[in-house]
């Protein structure tokens, strides 16, 4: 068997292209470098174009949330309590009255704390406040006003806040959704022709909801509290249109 020294004065001997080829072959083999093929899957296509969308959909309001309840005080916890419970009653019968029924109706809030008078040196409990809120949701959008002026004729102190929405909520995303995706398409189109590719097909996408909804406030105040009898002026409430926004980002491969 050769030396690696008579190796190396057998391949002196060679011609320069011999020289190189050997040099080629065994450059990796001396130093151990991996025989990894760096060419990359001719199957596999990793160039994309990224871009979003947007659909939006304007919708008018079909049903609401009412929340609406009772502050009461007197001197002690108990008739507090009494008096709070029986104007709430009254106002859950007027709710009643008009068509709405117990499985709409939910108590969000009961409290009961002290009251106290801080005019001394020293504080002193002068009685007890009760606060019994529900959320009344009124599925015949033109209920509203008569929900909170018949509720406030029973004995409610405050109404917080009317919650607009559509019941068919469903159908108004879907819309959003393909106006989004046509759009995002129509984005990715015009750069696919203006560098000169051919979109081949989705690699991802994901998508993002915006929907916000509108409040109508200043219905009425707790510290006027309920006038008795219906009252001369119905209280105006505008559903207004609700925008519904449907994002979606969406990767093309090309």
């Amino acid at each position: 068997m050769r030396n690696p020294i008579s190796l190396s004065r057998a391949a002196v001997t060679l011609g320069s292209v011999g020289l190189i080829a050997l040099a080629i072959v065994a450059a990796p083999m001396l130093s151990g470098a991996p025989r990894t093929a760096l060419a990359a899957d001719p199957t596999t296509n990793d160039h994309v174009i990224a871009v979003s969308g947007t659909g939006k959909v304007s919708v008018k309001p079909d049903i609401a949330d009412v929340s609406l309840g009772v502050q009461t005080q007197a001197g002690s916890a108990k008739a507090a309590r009494d008096q709070a419970a029986q104007v709430m009653n009254s106002v859950l019968a007027a709710l009643h009255g008009l068509g709405i029924a117990d499985d709409d109706i939910q108590t969000s809030m009961i409290s009961i704390s002290p009251v106290y008078d801080y005019n001394s040196s020293s504080p002193s409990i002068t009685g007890y406040q009760v606060t019994n809120i529900v959320n009344v949701h009124v599925k015949d959008i033109a209920k509203v006003a008569d929900v909170i002026d018949n509720s406030v004729a029973a004995g409610a102190t405050t109404v917080n806040g009317v919650t607009f929405d559509v019941a068919d909520r469903a159908a108004a995303e879907n819309q959003a959704r393909d106006l989004a995706v046509k759009d995002a398409r129509s984005h990715a189109d015009a750069l696919a022709t203006a560098a000169g590719v051919t979109i081949t097909g989705v690699a991802s996408i994901s998508e993002t909801s915006y929907n916000p909804y509108p409040y109508y406030y200043g219905v009425a105040d707790a510290s006027k509290g309920g006038a008795p009898g219906a009252p001369s002026v119905p209280t105006p409430v505008q559903p207004g249109t609700q925008d519904i926004t449907i994002m979606v980002s969406v990767s093309y491969t090309i």
